[in-house]
């Protein structure tokens, strides 16, 4: 195996374990709100999508590849995605505006990554 096949391999491996930290520790946050001007702000939406982009960006960045970042986001995505759909009393992520902004912005959040970790790629690949 080359060097940069072993590199990648070891991308998704360390992806696996970031995007369960990123998916436990965003749904955990997510749901934090704060009241300003009796108006509910989900605060805890926003940290939840910042850390999930600080993750996939430092993957992106030790492994110099999008891979990593890709598997990251779509592992949490699929995480996130089945927490939402346990039945009532089990689920832990609901159609509120905070779980909305939570499920839905994994995707942007990647999807942004994704084209900022392009830079990283090494010269010539």
């Amino acid at each position: 195996m080359n060097r940069r096949a072993a590199g990648t391999a070891g991308g998704i491996a360390a992806a696996v374990p970031a995007a369960l930290f990123a998916a436990l520790a965003g749904t955990m946050l997510h749901g934090q709100d704060i009241s300003v001007a009796g108006v509910e702000v989900p605060w805890g939406a926003a940290a939840a999508l910042v850390l999930l982009g600080a993750v996939e960006l430092w993957l992106g960045a030790a492994f110099r590849s999008v891979l990593p970042t890709a598997a990251c986001g779509v592992l949490c995505y699929a995480l996130a995605g089945w927490w939402s759909t346990l039945g009532e009393g089990k689920r832990l992520i609901i159609g509120d505006l905070a779980g909305n902004l939570w499920i839905y912005g994994i995707g942007v959040v990647t999807l942004v990554m994704l084209a900022w970790c392009r830079r990283y790629r090494p010269a010539g690949a």
